[in-house]
């Protein structure tokens, strides 16, 4: 069954018999109400291919990518690591040295999104290292 339009059809499809009509503005075919529901001859066909690909690929996400991502939440954690490190008056020697090591490589992103997210925790973790003299 397809749904063409909403309202009164003006003029019928060829071979396609109206059963009734309702207020709501559908229309069903006789066919399909004699016998339940009318039997497919094939999987149905997206409306528009390329849309569904274009979904595909934005789900798949590159190596690089993930390691991106991957890259950018040690670096997150490490500052974590870092400010309690700093609250509890513990040393942060340790900390700052990762945080130092990690800071040093930025990962290549196919995303845009994702590279300016690695780039503002970069900006962020290069801050800290400066503001300690590391």
């Amino acid at each position: 069954m397809a749904i063409e339009r909403v309202g009164w059809p003006t003029t019928p499809r060829v071979g396609a018999r109206i059963a009734s009509r309702s207020g709501n503005g559908f229309a069903v075919s006789a066919d399909q109400t004699a016998g339940g529901a009318a039997a497919t001859s094939g999987p149905a066909e997206p409306a528009c291919l390329g849309a569904v690909l274009t979904l595909q690929e934005m789900g798949d996400h590159t190596v690089e990518d993930r390691q991106a991502r991957k890259h950018g939440q040690d670096m997150l954690a490490l500052l974590a690591a870092l400010q309690r490190s700093l609250l509890s008056g513990e040393d942060v020697g340790a900390a700052l040295q990762q945080l130092a090591d990690l800071s040093s490589s930025m990962p290549r992103t196919a995303d845009r999104r994702l590279a300016a997210m690695i780039s503002a925790i970069h900006v962020r973790a290069r801050v800290e290292l400066a503001r300690r003299q590391v």
